[in-house]
């Protein structure tokens, strides 16, 4: 047999057979690699289709509604020191907060192999451990979480302890002007080698697929403050924000154990994760992160990862409908933003967002240094909600603030209308030295106070919401409602948690007074 025929018998009768198909196939392959070859495929999604809600596998019940204030509770975490160690480790050198595997009993329920991560920016910027310390370079060269401005105090009167450093002679620092001693951010002084008392996520689901309590796949523990233990004032405020019928957290008090080591009760806080977003509705969940912004960058979605993070349908949701808002809100003319604004945004909602921000004197909202808020894209109505987030600073400001005041970082207040003053109700902060963390304002509830049909309705919700939560006394009777849910769990100290509420109640009576004759109230 020649060469050519013997050479052709050995290639597969099949291939012989299809031969065209196959020289169709590589031509194909071939223009696709000239054309493509050094470009970059970037996957995303961008199919209009609703994505399936993520698999539930398991949804433990429970002995009891985890969220119930009535009741007491008991949280117990299992894990090894060492992987332990490993975490603090890696968050020390490089920056990232790694999940460990641990056991977890919540109300005699044992939930074996949940994840479990350190929780919180400015929160743990005092975390030490084994002579590390978050507030000063990284060993290693590793990254830095982004934190307040050079030099900046917590809210108060100045004289809070700045970097770990006592007040002089033991004398605890002075409050004056019913401001909560400290609160749950920046302040806090946290040690690794008391990890009973740190900020803590609990994942259901990261080692096991599927799973989830009560319809949780996360829940938040919020650190034991030195100044604040019972960490009153982000209990109260999630409270408020529930009262005004606007979304909001559920919250409980729970003793709280790791490794035999056991703390004064802790807040427990619902985390807006696939479950809640279920609950909500038909929609788009996002969550604004710390270090992004709210900038039209084009078209590629890529390009707002560090902005938002998508929380549930995805693979069936993109990241469309947010860059649409952003791109909106930055380029439409003052008149395109007064008329088309109620299209893409429940105002009402958003305006009432604003109110209790100011209210509670929180600086740290969206337009504050954490970005702190949810966005809620309702699938029917094609237009978002904005969603109050992480309440740990709220009540730590000027409570003579009025309703047109600026909220500051403890810098003081700016009144709007004064010349080079800010808008009602904005966040204000001494010019940042970089980026991340730093940059203050929010081009959405700029443009939304410096509008004077918008302005008119923050105030009109501002009257509503004054009449329903302060002057009604019902902000005070929440808080009595918290104090007895903490004095229900075990090594609760009543004269401790008295005091915090005490300092609280000053705090708002001090509002109620001031807002009282504050001419938008009064008219």
């Amino acid at each position: 047999m020649a060469p050519s025929k013997r050479l052709k018998h050995r290639i597969p009768v099949k291939l012989r057979h299809n031969w065209k198909l196959v020289a169709l196939c590589v031509a194909f392959l071939a223009a696709c690699w000239g054309v493509f070859g050094s470009g970059t495929i970037r996957p995303y999604v961008t199919s209009a289709q609703a994505a399936e809600a993520g698999t539930v596998i398991t949804d433990l019940t429970g002995t009891k509604d985890l969220f119930d204030p009535s009741v007491a509770h008991e949280v117990t975490l299992t894990f090894a020191d060492a992987a332990y160690e490993d975490m603090l480790n890696e968050y020390f050198k490089e920056g990232e907060k790694e999940y460990v595997e641990a056991d977890l009993t919540v109300d005699g329920t044992r939930i074996p192999s949940v994840g479990v991560r350190l929780k919180g920016n400015s929160t743990l910027m005092s975390l030490t451990w084994k002579g590390q310390s978050k507030r000063r370079s990284v060993p290693g060269g590793g990254r830095q979480p982004a934190g307040p401005p050079e030099g900046f105090r917590p809210p108060g009167d100045g004289q809070q302890p700045v970097d770990g450093q006592q007040p002089v002679d033991g004398q605890q620092p002075q409050q004056g002007n019913g401001r909560p001693r400290g609160g749950g951010g920046f302040g806090v002084s946290l040690k690794g080698e008391e990890p009973e008392n740190l900020p803590w996520l609990i994942s259901f689901d990261e080692f096991v697929e599927g799973r989830r309590y009560q319809g949780h796949s996360q829940v938040a523990v919020r650190p034991a403050a030195t100044a604040s233990p019972a960490m009153l004032n982000e209990a109260l405020g999630i409270a408020m924000v529930g009262a005004s019928d606007e979304p909001t957290q559920r919250s409980a008090y729970s003793s709280f154990t790791v490794n035999g080591r056991s703390s004064a009760p802790r807040l427990l806080v619902e985390y807006l994760d696939e479950g809640y977003a279920e609950r909500l509705g038909d929609g788009v969940l996002y969550k604004s992160l710390a270090g992004g912004g709210f900038s039209y960058k084009g078209e590629d979605q890529t390009g707002y990862t560090t902005d938002f993070k998508q929380i549930n349908k995805v693979g069936g949701k993109d990241l469309q409908p947010v860059i649409d808002l952003v791109k909106w809100v930055n380029a439409a003319s003052d008149a395109e933003f007064a008329e088309g604004l109620a299209e893409r945004l429940d105002v009402e909602s958003f305006a009432r967002y604003l109110v209790l921000q100011n209210m509670m004197v929180n600086f740290d909202d969206m337009a504050g240094p954490g970005r702190n808020y949810y966005l809620w894209y309702d699938l029917d109505s094609e237009r978002f909600t904005v969603i109050t987030w992480d309440l740990n600073l709220a009540f730590n400001g000027d409570a003579e603030s009025g309703v047109n005041d600026a909220i500051g970082m403890g810098f003081g207040r700016g009144r709007a209308g004064q010349q080079g003053g800010p808008q009602a109700g904005l966040t204000q902060a001494e010019p940042p030295q970089g980026g991340g963390m730093n940059r203050m304002g929010h081009p959405l509830k700029e443009r939304f106070l410096a509008n004077a049909t918008f302005k008119k309705m923050y105030e009109e919700q501002y009257r509503a919401l004054y009449a329903k939560l302060l002057s009604s006394g019902a902000a005070s009777r929440l808080l009595d409602e918290l104090v007895a849910s903490y004095e229900l769990n075990e090594r609760a100290d009543p004269a401790e948690v008295g005091e915090e509420a005490k300092t609280l109640r000053t705090f708002l009576r001090t509002r109620t007074e001031t807002l009282g004759s504050d001419k938008a109230i009064t008219g």
